[in-house]
């Protein structure tokens, strides 16, 4: 197995390349960064109020 010709695929080269000890410590850093970066955004972002329907609430009988 270690004696293979065929290339590999370039997904796999990838991920070999990103699991080696320098390269991972970047490869985290960098996700959380993203991470931090979009759930930050998000919580940005304001709801998109539709128009909502007038009902009005039963009120309670006089007497």
């Amino acid at each position: 197995m270690d004696n293979d010709t065929d290339p590999q695929n370039p997904i796999r080269r990838l991920m070999q390349w990103a699991i080696t000890p320098p390269q991972s410590y970047g490869v985290y850093l960098v996700g959380l960064i993203l991470v931090f970066v979009l759930s930050f955004y998000a919580g940005t972002l304001k709801p998109k109020h539709s128009a909502a329907p007038s009902v009005t609430a039963p009120a309670a009988p006089r007497g």
